[in-house]
Order: C-alpha cells, then structure tokens, then sequence
C-alpha cells in the first residue's frame, strides 16, 4: 500500500492564538511525534506574503507528516489530539493529500518519501527542502523574491507557498500545479532555471531533496477558498 503524505497549513488570527502557534514548534513535537500511524513529519513556520522571504510570518505554521495509507493520514488529520489543537486556536487550516511519484536526495539525513516510481496523469505538488549554507543565505533569499513573482504570474500554479524549520537557513517550497508540462516549462526558464545553476555551480546548499506527488485529495480552506477548485474544474 502506498505511502501518504499530508501536508496541513494552519492560519492564525490574534496575538494569543500567534503566541501559542509560536509556542507549539517545541511544545508540539512530543504528541506529534507520538502519534499512531506517524512517520516522518516536520513542523514548519512560513515567511511573510506567501512565505518566500526571510521575514518570518507569525499568522501561517504547517504540519508535514508521512502515513502507511490513505485512511491512517486522514483518520489522524482530523482525530489525532496534536491536530485538533491546532484547529481550535486557527482562524483557518487546510490538508492536502498526496502520494509521492518521484524523490531525489536526503531531508536531515533521511529518505523521508517512498515513491511509487510511476507517472501519473492530472494535478502534482512539488516540494524542494534545502539547507542554504550560510555563507550564500544572502546571495540565495536575494533571487527567491524574482522566482516566487514568476510564480504568482503562471496561470497554471493552484498554489504556492514558502515554509521552513529553521528562519533562513532551511527553506521549503511547495506549489500545486495541473500537470507535468506546465512544472518543466516553470523550470527550464527565467530566474527558477538561472537560481538552479548557481545552486550548481556555486555550491548554495549543503543537503537538497526534490520530490514529485500525486495530489490525491485536499480538506479545508485557505484564503477562504478551496485551492483545488480551479484544477478540478480546469479538469
């Protein structure tokens, strides 16, 4: 049985509802980590606008967790005592479910993802987790801003967003998009294809991990709307 990934972003309203969300990156990790079912998982803060800057964003946290199948991971996203505290302080959450196609390279030393190794028609997430070394942090977050605009101007992308579990030095991306073709298009040109040859060339990063995933599935909300959507009806 394939594995499941889910990743779920919680959005946070007030200062006390911050302070706590703030508070849960070390308080968090022992229920979380005690969890039935969990596997690999992470907690995550974001940056400002949508999360591709160095400056930190009190209001957005996100849970990323792998599970042995599809029912464990959404059994658990709802009824697992470290989520349902989340939500109840969330002004707002979303989950989407996902089963890896395709990983290459190590997250904190580990294989975190199995992949189905199969090419799947339809919509994909794709996650990029880097550790910057610090001494191009400057170089590296001075190109993102010129990528996540190329971004937010492709029609295709559903989604996108910026993440991480340490401010600055290890940064997550995740983007939801309606096929292959149009994640190689974003890849090949502009800013996106000129940043990774100098992660090449110039040695940015100390570990990398790429993965591909089957969107299989997504609950909730974010910005008041269901990012799916417009996939679905694109589809």
């Amino acid at each position: 049985m394939p594995q499941t990934v889910t990743l779920t972003f919680f959005r946070f309203g007030g200062w006390r509802a911050r302070v706590w969300a703030l508070v849960q990156m070390g308080a968090a990790r022992w229920p979380l980590s005690r969890t039935p079912g969990i596997g690999f998982w992470k907690l995550c803060g974001s940056g400002t606008g949508e999360g591709f800057t160095p400056v930190p964003n009190t209001a957005v946290y996100a849970i990323l967790a792998t599970w042995p199948d599809a029912d464990t991971a959404r059994a658990q996203t709802v009824a697992a005592p470290v989520y349902r505290r989340y939500r109840a302080h969330a002004a707002e959450s979303w989950t989407i479910f996902m089963t890896p196609t395709s990983v290459r390279g190590k997250w904190a030393g580990t294989e975190p993802f199995s992949a189905i190794d199969t090419l799947c028609p339809g919509p994909l997430a794709v996650m990029t987790r880097a550790t910057i070394r610090p001494r191009v942090a400057l170089r590296f977050w001075g190109r993102v801003p010129r990528i996540s605009d190329v971004i937010g101007t492709d029609p295709n992308v559903a989604f996108k967003i910026g993440i991480g579990e340490v401010p600055w030095l290890h940064q997550v991306t995740f983007s939801v998009w309606p096929d292959v073709a149009s994640v190689v298009a974003f890849a090949r040109h502009g800013p996106h294809a000129d940043a990774i040859r100098a992660v090449r060339d110039e040695g940015w990063f100390s570990e990398e991990l790429y993965a591909r995933f089957r969107v299989d599935g997504a609950v909730g909300t974010w910005d008041g709307a269901a990012p799916l959507h417009r996939l679905e009806v694109a589809a």
